[in-house]
């Protein structure tokens, strides 16, 4: 079956991803439900479902006006006592979604209770804030190693998938990977291709899983040449990236 994915800028820096199906078709995350519903109907079509990733207001504050127009909500049913109210809990796994499978990945770190959504048929990771375009969520809620092992799940999923991720940071987060990884030819030649496509007002979300594997410091925290970037070879894994996440939280 053939899906779209259609990109809904919202607020300042978010956004929100229409799944465009045979079968149906899904809203991700709801910052503000005016530029989503604007975009369904410029579409002609009915939101039949809102996944929603975790809890923070910049991605449900729109829920309660797409369940009007019709959307059944869905999210984890580990953070259901501070999400809009659920039409169905969802733990991690696979669930049926309009005919095909929707695999629900727990990923806390910035939250606990944070989830992603990958759909194998459309190639396609709904990551909220976990991985982001060159980057990872800051660590309100969860520990270092809860997000360091779910990024490594994101990690492991085909390098194809289009990642859509819930903001527009990745100009800066690129000047933050420049200073992990200065020498690194991929991360090069990404940052001048996200400077041009800013310069000429383009999003640079969705990205690519396999550019973010070269790239993305804070999916490569194990890696020899990375651990020595950061003055730790040998160190342990989660260190490294707890020192990543530390850097740029002060960048």
């Amino acid at each position: 079956m053939t899906y779209e994915i259609l990109t809904v800028p919202c607020l300042t820096d978010n956004f929100a991803f229409i799944l465009k199906g045979p079968g149906g078709t899904a809203v991700i995350d709801a910052p503000e439900a005016g530029p989503i519903i604007a975009r369904l109907e410029a579409e002609g079509l009915t939101p039949d479902v809102l996944l929603l990733t975790h809890h923070h207001d910049d991605h449900i504050a729109g829920a309660e006006e797409l369940r009007a127009k019709g959307a059944k909500v869905w999210g984890a049913k580990a953070d259901a006592h501070r999400l809009p109210k659920l039409d169905v809990e969802l733990e991690p796994g696979k669930v049926d979604l309009f005919g095909d499978p929707l695999t629900v990945i727990e990923v806390s770190g910035h939250t606990v209770g944070h989830v992603a959504f990958y759909h194998e048929a459309a190639g396609a990771l709904f990551s909220g804030d976990s991985l982001m375009a060159m980057g990872c969520g800051r660590l309100f809620e969860g520990t270092p190693d809860q997000m360091w092992q779910s990024l490594r799940k994101l990690r492991d999923l085909p390098d194809d998938t289009t990642v859509c991720s819930g903001h527009e940071y990745t100009q800066n987060n690129a000047r933050f990977a420049l200073t992990v990884e200065p020498t690194n030819p991929f991360l090069n030649d990404r940052v001048q291709q996200i400077a041009q496509m800013r310069t000429e007002g383009k999003w640079t979300v969705p990205s690519m899983l396999g550019e973010e594997k070269k790239t993305n410091p804070f999916l490569r925290a194990d890696l020899p040449e990375v651990k020595s970037a950061m003055g730790m070879d040998g160190a342990d894994d989660t260190e490294v990236f707890a020192a990543i996440r530390k850097a740029k939280d002060d960048f």
